[in-house]
């Protein structure tokens, strides 16, 4: 079963960049924890803050989004012709992220960025101007009072993969009990719950679109697009391809570019 995935529910992806990286920590004290993810898309970055228990469930922590701030201005890529104003367009919102965790746990609180589709076109088409944006970008997150994990363009098949954890989480693939919260659209998003273990996911972004599954049978083919996952104590291979330049903001610019040939 495959669900389309449009506008915000794109933006999801970053749960499951906590959901994954939790998986990695080291042993920690019985409390909550934070974590702030910097989704930069190709037209606008979103930051959000998640929270989840020290106590994990079999190896996977449980996250839940406790906040979400729109960053001002275009995507990190826009800044191309201005790089060194790409970092500081973030400061508004890592200041909200300041005011809702505690001051305490700032500290060892992670904030880690993840770039895009836009970021991938920038970096094929002026990877100077690529890197001077992350640049700028990692500077700005070092001086924030965050512990800084990590500024990078990450490829077309982890976007896609990232979203196909994200959907099959909130639709309780992965563990059931985590819908005792669950709300408007989560509802909705649950009622459609596959009899299948998984549901595949197509994500329509702005300069890409992402199709991932889980296959019927194993395969040797593409390894670049083969992931293996290990969540809630069970292994997932999943099969993952992106398309560049098919996200809707491209597709348009292409449409609008055949328009004026014509």
């Amino acid at each position: 079963k495959i669900l389309f995935i449009l506008g915000f529910f794109s933006t999801l992806a970053v749960i499951a960049l906590i959901a994954v990286a939790v998986t990695q920590n080291k042993p920690l004290p019985k409390n909550v924890k934070y974590g702030i993810v910097l989704d930069a898309g190709s037209s606008h970055t979103n930051l959000y803050v998640y929270e989840w228990p020290a106590e994990k469930e079999n190896d996977t922590g449980v996250v839940q989004q406790v906040e979400v701030c729109k960053v001002e201005g275009p995507g990190i890529s826009g800044y191309s012709h201005d790089t060194e104003k790409a970092g500081p367009s973030l400061a508004q919102c890592l200041r909200q992220a300041e005011k809702v965790i505690p001051s305490k746990q700032h500290q060892e609180t992670p904030v880690y960025l993840g770039a895009t589709a836009g970021m991938r076109l920038l970096s094929l088409e002026n990877k100077s101007a690529a890197d001077n944006v992350l640049s700028s970008v990692e500077k700005t997150l070092l001086s924030a009072p965050f512990s800084f994990q990590g500024a990078r363009i990450i490829s077309g098949q982890e976007e896609g993969a990232y979203g196909w954890i994200t959907i099959n989480y909130l639709l309780g693939n992965f563990k059931q009990v985590l819908y005792q919260w669950q709300s408007g659209w989560k509802k909705f998003l649950h009622s459609l719950k596959s009899i299948s273990e998984t549901s595949g996911a197509l994500d329509l972004g702005g300069a890409s679109t992402q199709i991932t599954f889980v296959p019927n049978e194993l395969t040797s083919g593409s390894p670049e697009n083969l992931l293996y996952f290990r969540l809630y104590g069970k292994n997932y291979q999943v099969y993952t391809h992106s398309f560049l330049c098919y996200g809707k903001d491209q597709a348009l610019q292409q449409k609008l570019a055949r328009d004026l040939q014509a």
